[in-house]
Order: structure tokens, then C-alpha cells, then sequence
């Protein structure tokens, strides 16, 4: 993908209140504006396939129409939301990917709960790094080293599920730093990537903690292929009864390469 190389920094606010039609992030490439009324008329077909089939399998991966208009899509939700979390977020995000980039055949959104993309290129089953976001906690952690030696030991942990046949490319456990501290750890491949593709995925987002996110309290990285999140405090389903260590100050970092 032919992408200027370049990034954008600004502070964002986030919560961890349920689900909006306000997405963690988009990508409109403008090197692919859509170039025919057909293929327009395809990408609404093709978004509303997203939908029912996601809302009814929690994952699609499908194309549609013919020849120079044809369209491929995606979408997912994350494996341990529930059903109509998914159904209510995979809705805003077909609503809302065609507000935001209604020009560009290539197009991406994510939210906490699901992502949707769509193309007129066939993407499925390749790495793609290509485009981020890197969501990270302001705060530092007292104890750096204790801290990354645990937080690397989870990741490994949790990538070892998410390779796992029948875990639909998620893994997540948390592990007590403290007898008061739990550190979190969740990652999440797209279903269409083989066990292999989803490891390498999961490695080079994985990779971003000890150095964008080095020795942060919470960090997460959205890539169109996979997803990797740490916290102090439970983000994922079902949420232990302790919130007390959330943070809601996160910077983020959107960054493109060749």
C-alpha cells in the first residue's frame, strides 16, 4: 500500500463506558477513491452483509459484486463481548465507516467491541501493519522491571490461546502483580488469519509495548489484522468487580509506513 509515511499526535479522552457510535479510530486511504456509482452501490450491499453475518456468527469475511467493481469486506467483534454488544457496535461502525470516509474504497474502523473494513482489494488472510493506532496511558508504573518481566510472560501466555484452534484468534488471563494489583492482558487476530499469520500479527503490536508504551500503566494497539491491550483494571468480559485502578488519561499515537 502506497501510504505517506508521517505522524499525528494529540490527546484523546477515553472511557471505559459501554459501546457509542464514536469510534477509537478510522482509515480512509485516499489513494483508492471509489470510481464508479457501481462500486459505491457495492460497498452499501457489501455493509450490510457485514452486518447480519456478524451479528449472527460474530465474524464475515465476504465480497460482492463483479470484475473492476467488486468489494471485499470484513468484520468482527471482539470474542468475549456479548451478542448484543456486537450487534449494537457493528451497526455504528457500518453506519458510521460510510460517514466518515464516504469517498475511499479502502476504509477501516475500530471500536473497543468490533472493527469493519472494506476494499477493492482481496485482503483476507494477509498481515496487514500497514496503518496503526497506539493508544497509551500517561501515567508510569512504580516497579518497570517486575512489571515488564509479568507483562511479557501474559503476552506470551495469551498468544499461545489466540493460536489455538476454536479460540477464534483470542487470547486473554491476567496475572496478580500485587496482593491489591491485577495487571490485564487481552489480544485478538481477525478470524481470517492462519494460526502463523495471527502470531506474527500479535508479535509486531505486541513489540510496540517496551517502546512506545514502555513501562505505561495501560496500552493498546489497533492494527487492521489484530489487537493488543494491557491495563491495571478490567476491560475485558467478564469484568472482575475492582475498577479502582482506571485511568482515563491516554495518549495516542497514529503512525503510517510503506
Amino acid at each position: 500500500m502506497g501510504l505517506l509515511s508521517h505522524v499525528l499526535l494529540f490527546l484523546f479522552l477515553f472511557t471505559t463506558s459501554a459501546e457509542s457510535a464514536d469510534p477509537s479510530g478510522e482509515f480512509c486511504n485516499t489513494d483508492t477513491n471509489i470510481s464508479s456509482n457501481q462500486t459505491s452501490a457495492n460497498i452499501d450491499r457489501l455493509l450490510s452483509l457485514l452486518v447480519s453475518g456478524t451479528i449472527l456468527n460474530g465474524y464475515i469475511a465476504t465480497s460482492y459484486g463483479q470484475a473492476k467493481d467488486q468489494v471485499y469486506g470484513l468484520a468482527q467483534c471482539r470474542a468475549d463481548v456479548t451478542g448484543k454488544d456486537c450487534s449494537t457496535c457493528i451497526e455504528d461502525a457500518a453506519r458510521e465507516i460510510r460517514k466518515r470516509c464516504p469517498n475511499q474504497a479502502d476504509a477501516r474502523i475500530w471500536y473497543d467491541f468490533c472493527f469493519l473494513r472494506h476494499d477493492i482489494k482481496d485482503f483476507f488472510g494477509e498481515v496487514d501493519t500497514g496503518f496503526g493506532i497506539i493508544f497509551y496511558n500517561v501515567e508510569n508504573v512504580t516497579d518497570p522491571d517486575t512489571f515488564n518481566k509479568e507483562l511479557s510472560t501474559l503476552t506470551d501466555r495469551i498468544t499461545s490461546q489466540a493460536v489455538v484452534s476454536g479460540n477464534k484468534g483470542n487470547g486473554r488471563d491476567k496475572t496478580k502483580l500485587t496482593p491489591f494489583l491485577t495487571l490485564y492482558a487481552l489480544v485478538q487476530c481477525t478470524r481470517d488469519l492462519s494460526p502463523l499469520f495471527c502470531s506474527q500479527c500479535l508479535a509486531i503490536a505486541i513489540g510496540n509495548f517496551p517502546t512506545i508504551c514502555n513501562n505505561r500503566k495501560g496500552c493498546r494497539v489497533l492494527y487492521s489484522s489484530c489487537y493488543v491491550r494491557y491495563e491495571l483494571y478490567p476491560f475485558y468480559f467478564p469484568l472482575d468487580s475492582d475498577t479502582t485502578n482506571a485511568s482515563k488519561d491516554y495518549h495516542v499515537s497514529v503512525f503510517y509506513k510503506h
